[in-house]
């Protein structure tokens, strides 16, 4: 693997699933395994590529894996035991924006039990937020394109996190804390 980034463990299989930014696929362990299975990958656009996928989020209600398919400035879902991938959000032709359709690099996904979802994006600076099976988002914490270090605005985000009520805690690696954000 070159650049590891997200990570998921199934905790019922053990099966480990991790986000190969670098040589851009999806890779599974099985539990004590040494050798990966590659389930999505190579460069590229496709269904079946990834292109710099970062962060990943096992989404229990429907058995699959949420990417942030970040070189390609959208968000992806994989069923697992799959082949390809469908489009949650952002767009399927690879091209960034600052749109509520659009992402510029989304490092980080996570859903919530609801289905709702919310994106991490770096060079907007933004969490956007998606009401389940929506694809047009809401900016709920940052301000697009602005970076800075005041309690509206981030500089770097790296990833995401939701507690049991379902309060989000977001990595702000430029200023380096920790912000966390009542419940939406």
């Amino acid at each position: 693997m070159r650049r590891p980034y997200g990570i998921a463990l199934h905790p019922t299989l053990g099966t480990l699933y991790i986000a190969d930014c670098d040589n851009s696929r999806l890779m599974s362990y099985a539990s004590g395994a040494m050798n990966g299975t590659r389930l999505l990958g190579g460069s590229g656009l496709s269904n079946t590529q990834l292109l710099a996928p970062v962060g990943i989020h096992l989404d229990f209600y429907s058995n699959s894996l949420i990417i942030a398919n970040y070189g390609a400035h959208n968000v992806v879902q994989y069923p697992l035991g799959g082949t390809s991938w469908t489009l949650l959000a952002g767009n399927i032709s690879g091209f960034a924006g600052n749109t509520s359709t659009s992402f510029n690099y989304p490092l980080d996904v996570v859903v919530d039990p609801m289905g709702n979802m919310y994106v991490a994006e770096r060079d907007n600076s933004r969490i956007q937020f998606f009401n389940g099976g929506q694809s047009i988002g809401s900016t709920i914490a940052g301000i697009t394109g602005v970076t800075g270090s005041n309690a509206t605005t981030f500089n770097l985000l790296s990833s995401l996190c939701l507690d049991s009520q379902l309060n989000l805690y977001v990595s702000d690696s430029g200023n380096h804390r920790i912000q966390k954000f009542l419940r939406y």
